[in-house]
């Protein structure tokens, strides 16, 4: 026998996931392991809207259950006797829950658990992907099971999940009348005269500086709906902790309401036998006087409310500082003296920067000894009062990965919380954490991971899904750990369609690619000098494998030197924080996304952000590719990384930039769709000029680029298959006002090699020769045969007439080179040479004369058919006899 069942007080949750579970389990039971609340009672006695099969406990002989399924639950406590059964040998235990860990859960075979806002969201998400149909009757009880458990979508524990269930509900025909009859009642007067008795006898505690609300009440029978008394008190007094006691007959209820961090109402209810979530959790107490469980609830508050400290409580006070005009080795003689790891810069008693020992030491390094503290500091940062909550500091230190934490009062600078003073505390909690309570396979409840399986799952085809899992296999066999990195996951992410893997390896990227040659079908290239593979697929797919590395730089914009690192080490060295996300692909942590460095955040935000201040200093195409990113994804530099870019023009360090870079960074930005506001952006950070002292972009050159876009748009739609390349188009455009000798001056600085500067230069001539010839045919008021605008444009580049057409004013003469596209590119005779020797050419030169001939009789549409073609050779032929 299978059995579906619940937790005992069964509310609308339950009752919705029940009848979710059996959607997934047609054949079990449903059986309510106790009693229900009382509003679910009363929906069963009052609603004839579904008619359910619950079969009642008592009838259930434990003995024959094979399979018991648990929705809204996983505590053994809280499951009636079928508590009696569990540890059965051969009782298969399937858990839906959204509850978070409690000290006595159940393990099943099967555990989907996910801290949604109701355990019904995560059974819809299944029945949604198995293609499983619901009636708009079991739609309106799911809808009440979301509506209940997440306060109408108002409870913070309310995710997104429950949202987009609720509109796939409501999409299924979920009855709002129904629901809204059900759970916005008016009060009873039973009720009123409750909370009344709650209001007056609330009595405020103190416990570790938190603010803690107890209120009760004692009552000779039983009132339903006790949750929504308590949910109007809390809001009434806008209170942060609030416990209810209600005593009704031989019972004691016990309610708990959380808006802070420092008060688990769940863990807190797990005491008495109870549980829920942080913020919500309920339980009942027998045999035990209203003032007793009163008392236990107070001692329970001081054993288990986090004392609340705040910034003040670890703050170092007083605080060495710099100055924005002193030197870098000035700030590295107090660095060094202090053993401090950041500094903070006054200007006036205010802080305006925070300078790292990291920034300093590399930019001395660099020869950077004499530069001023200002032109490296970092002026993007969080400062915090002294009474900020601890959650505040430990927020932006580690969320926001800031080292040193400045602790503002009226303006001044009165205290600074280092990463080290945050630790101690943490450490504290730590400990604490790990006696008190551990979670599965040993990991302490505070270790939280963020694993986005399932995203890449729906995300990827399958064949792709099925590569990354043996990917990490092989890396297991080896004793490699693997990593997927880069703007694949960054995409992925932002749900764009990028299936260009990279993958790091914490070992040998070769010998990696080399074993999974050896089991699959594809081929191998290997880079010994990097330490890199490139892994082919039969179908075009390619997999680029390198080993995890850390680069060090010799000299600001020299190439880097390699060496082997750790994924950490790795990550730190690419260029933006928004590139330095990795998921792990090994089978024990397949799934998990790591972020050092606040990649995650700065998506959320669409923010364009180095990892460090010299990041510009020493690779300065960054710079370039700031812009590419930006305008690409649609973010924004963010400001102290602007500051940074700018700081690397002014010194100098884009000079030092060998052309070839330059130049492959410049094509990048003009392949993009729409390069036109990456232009502007490196005309506002003054690149161009870096170029060559006359090229601007100003609106006439923003009017040709748009114009350029609006023709290679047009291109595309023909679906010609006709390779071009796109920012050749684009820098015709930027090159189109300068003259010969400085265009030759843009190439020699681009260190372009000889057959592109030719390319470049001679593509510039014909495309003005063109366009003057063509002028001349308009101004004299000619109209040119097909063969002569084939003539003019054949010998021209893709690129150079699809320029023409974008920089001419002349509606005729776009439509000559449409004209050229569209008819007349692909015409040729029919007529072969060996045809025309059979009819009585000469072989040799005449073959190619009459070839051509046949040609332009045919783009003048003199010869349409292979016997008009016949009988213009033979007329020709005729004539010349």
């Amino acid at each position: 026998m299978d059995v579906i069942t619940t937790h005992t007080n069964a509310d609308f949750d339950s009752l919705a996931s029940m009848i979710a579970a059996k959607k997934l389990y047609p054949n079990a039971t449903l059986v309510f392991p106790g009693s229900q609340e009382r509003s679910l009672r009363d929906f069963f006695i009052h609603s004839t809207l579904y008619a359910l099969d619950v079969e009642r406990m008592k009838n259930i002989d434990l003995r024959e259950v094979k399979r018991l399924i648990l929705v809204d639950t996983r505590q053994i406590s809280r499951i009636g006797k079928f508590s009696e059964i569990v540890s059965r040998p051969g009782l298969e235990i399937h858990i839906y829950d959204h509850h978070p860990a409690s000290s006595d859960d159940l393990h099943g075979s099967l555990e989907i658990v996910s801290e949604v806002g109701a355990t019904v969201t995560l059974l819809l998400h299944i029945l949604q992907e198995k293609k499983v149909e619901i009636t708009p009757d079991e739609a309106t009880v799911m809808m009440l099971g979301i509506y209940e458990d997440t306060g109408n979508l108002t409870f913070p524990s309310t995710k997104e999940e429950d949202f987009k269930a609720a509109g796939y509900l409501l999409r299924k025909g979920a009855n709002l009348s129904i629901l809204s009859n059900v759970i916005t009642k008016e009060l009873t007067a039973e009720q009123v005269f409750l909370l009344n008795d709650l209001i007056r006898s609330a009595t405020r505690y103190t416990i570790h500086g938190i603010e803690v609300v107890i209120a009760q009440a004692s009552l000779d029978r039983y009132i339903g709906d006790i949750a929504i008394l308590v949910h109007k008190l809390k809001d009434m007094e806008n209170l942060d902790v609030l416990f209810v006691l209600v005593q009704m007959e031989d019972r004691t209820y016990l309610i708990g309401r959380s808006r802070i961090d420092e008060v688990n109402v769940a863990e807190i209810a797990s005491e008495f036998g109870g549980g829920g979530h942080p913020t919500a959790a309920s339980a009942t107490v027998k045999g035990m006087p209203l003032t007793e469980v009163h008392n236990r609830l107070l001692k329970t508050l001081g054993e288990m409310v986090k004392p609340k400290k705040a910034a003040k409580d670890v703050m170092t006070y007083p605080v060495k500082a710099l100055t924005p005009d002193q030197t870098l080795e000035e700030a590295d003689e107090v660095l060094r003296r202090y053993n401090l790891n950041v500094l903070p810069v006054l200007f006036e008693e205010r802080v305006v920067g925070l300078i790292s020992k990291q920034v300093v030491e590399r930019a001395i390094h660099h020869g950077l000894r004499g530069a001023l503290v200002k032109e490296y500091m970092t002026t993007e940062f969080s400062v915090v009062s002294p009474e900020a909550p601890f959650s505040q500091v430990r927020e932006l230190m580690i969320g926001q990965n800031q080292d040193l934490l400045p602790v503002i009062e009226k303006g001044r600078l009165v205290g600074a919380i280092s990463d080290r003073d945050v630790i101690r505390v943490l450490q504290t909690e730590m400990t604490r954490s790990i006696k008190e309570s551990t979670a599965l396979d040993g990991q302490p409840l505070y270790a939280r991971k963020k694993v986005i399986a399932k995203l890449m799952k729906e995300r990827f085809p399958e064949r792709l899904q099925h590569l990354l899992t043996e990917f990490g296999r092989v890396g297991d066999e080896l004793g490699y750990s693997v990593y997927a990195v880069g703007g694949f996951v960054r995409d992925l992410l932002m749900r764009v369609e990028n299936f260009d893997v990279d993958i790091v390896v914490e070992g040998d990227a070769i010998r990696f690619a080399e074993e999974f040659e050896k089991r699959f079908s594809c081929r191998i290239r290997t880079h010994k000098k990097f330490g890199t593979a490139i892994i082919l697929f039969p179908d075009g797919l390619k997999v680029d494998v390198a080993t995890a590395r850390l680069e060090v730089y010799d000299s600001p914009g020299a190439l880097p030197t390699v060496e082997r690192g750790s994924i950490k080490m790795d990550l730190y060295r690419r260029d933006f924080t928004i590139n330095t996300l990795a998921i792990q692909l090994n089978p024990k942590g397949f799934g998990e996304l790591i972020d050092f460095f606040g990649g995650v955040k700065d998506i959320k935000e669409k923010v364009v952000r180095v990892l460090h201040n010299l990041s510009f200093v020493e690779d300065p195409t960054r710079v370039f590719r700031a812009i590419r990113f930006e305008q690409r994804l649609g973010f924004q530099i963010a400001k102290h990384t602007q500051n940074l870019m700018k700081s690397a023009v002014k010194t100098g360090f884009m000079d030092r930039l060998s052309g070839g870079r330059v130049l492959s960074e410049l094509i990048l930005i003009l392949q993009e769709e729409v390069p036109t506001q990456a232009l502007k952006r490196m005309r506002d950070f003054h690149l161009l000029t870096l170029l060559h002292p006359r090229i601007r972009f100003d609106e006439e050159v923003e009017a040709l680029f748009e114009q350029i876009h609006h023709v290679v748009s047009w291109f595309d739609l023909l679906f010609l298959d006709e390779r071009y390349e796109r920012w050749l188009i684009y820098f015709y455009g930027l090159i189109d006002f300068l003259k010969e000798a400085e265009i030759e001056e843009l190439c020699q600085r681009l260190a372009m090699n000889e057959k592109l500067r030719k390319r470049v230069i001679e593509g510039k001539g014909r495309i003005e020769r063109g366009l003057l010839q063509i002028f001349s045919w308009i101004n004299a008021g000619i109209r040119p045969k097909r063969s002569e605008i084939y003539a003019i444009l054949n010998p021209l580049s893709t690129e150079e007439k699809l320029f023409m057409m974008a920089k001419t004013t002349q509606t005729e003469t776009r439509r000559y080179i449409s004209l050229y596209f569209t008819q007349l590119k692909d015409a040729r005779p029919l007529l072969k040479g060996t045809d025309l020797i059979e009819m009585g050419v000469k072989p040799g030169p005449s073959i190619k004369e009459a070839l051509a001939a046949l040609l332009k009789a045919r783009l003048d549409e003199q010869v349409i058919t292979r016997q008009d073609e016949m009988d213009y050779v033979s007329n020709t032929l005729r004539k010349e006899g």
